[in-house]
């Protein structure tokens, strides 16, 4: 079995866009930025134990404590599953820290299981 703490495979954001079909709901003007791992939660408190910096967050959460967790988190960017979006004020909170936001039409697990197949790590192997 390989593995995983020797993975270095990163995707840009433009790439987990095109591989996800997401639309991009707040660009941070970064798209060529290298994502390095995922992690994939709803529970906030398992973000900032697992999370890695530079890497991305799926969930199905939209309220804006999602963002300042990603800000606490290092991370640079939030897909929305099941094509949930966030309100106006998540939207702006999210541009004025620098965060991507996306939104997918695939569940959480399709999702991950998409981005893992592309050669994106989860974040539990940091």
């Amino acid at each position: 079995m390989q593995n995983h703490k020797d993975i270095d495979n990163k995707l840009t954001l433009k790439e987990i866009a095109k591989i996800l079909e997401a639309e991009v709901i707040a660009d941070s003007g970064n798209s060529d930025i290298n994502i390095k791992n995922a992690c994939s939660a709803d529970m906030m408190s398992a973000v900032l134990y697992y999370h890695t910096p530079n890497s991305l967050l799926i969930t199905g959460l939209t309220q804006p404590h999602v963002i300042r967790t990603a800000e606490i988190a290092g991370i640079k960017s939030i897909v929305f599953v099941l094509d949930k979006k966030p309100d106006a004020r998540t939207i702006e909170l999210a541009r004025t820290k620098n965060i991507s936001l996306l939104s997918t039409s695939y569940c959480m697990y399709t999702a991950s299981g998409r981005l893992y197949k592309a050669g994106l790590p989860g974040c539990l192997y940091k």
